[in-house]
């Protein structure tokens, strides 16, 4: 169950980083924050190839997709200021046109860092690890 969690994860990785060079990305540019001092364009661009890397990262690395998962979580949690800014700036885009919907969207972030912890195993490798660890 955690290898088709992890695959799913990663093809929606690859399928978002796509979207971000073509198809969505007039809308991803409403996720970056106004406060960040790049240029949007090229912050969505940078973001897309990070997300099929790391799309690809879970498909075709299994023995290191402890890390990945780890690099993957991190990429979540790095990514949530530009959900939040579109919240607290209440840009629309892909249909989050209220206050409500971009709030619920927050929501989900920790549910996709759960499932890149989960799906690959990080959290409990680390667990085990930790209670391996003298003292």
């Amino acid at each position: 169950m955690r290898t088709v969690a992890r695959w799913t994860l990663g093809a929606f990785l690859i399928f978002a980083g796509v979207s971000h060079l073509g198809p969505s990305r007039q809308e991803f540019r409403a996720q970056v924050p106004s406060w960040l001092p790049l240029d949007p364009d090229v912050v969505v661009l940078a973001s897309g190839v990070v997300e099929i890397v790391l799309g690809l990262a879970l498909l075709l690395l299994p023995r290191h997709r402890h890390a990945v998962g780890w690099v993957v979580a991190a990429f979540f949690v790095g990514v949530f200021p530009g959900n939040l800014a579109q919240w607290a700036e209440q840009r629309d885009a892909f249909g989050l046109n209220s206050d409500a919907a971009r709030l619920v969207r927050l929501a989900f972030q920790p549910l996709l860092i759960a499932w890149a912890l989960w799906s690959t195993g990080a959290w409990r490798e680390w667990r085990r690890r930790r209670g391996q660890a003298p003292g």
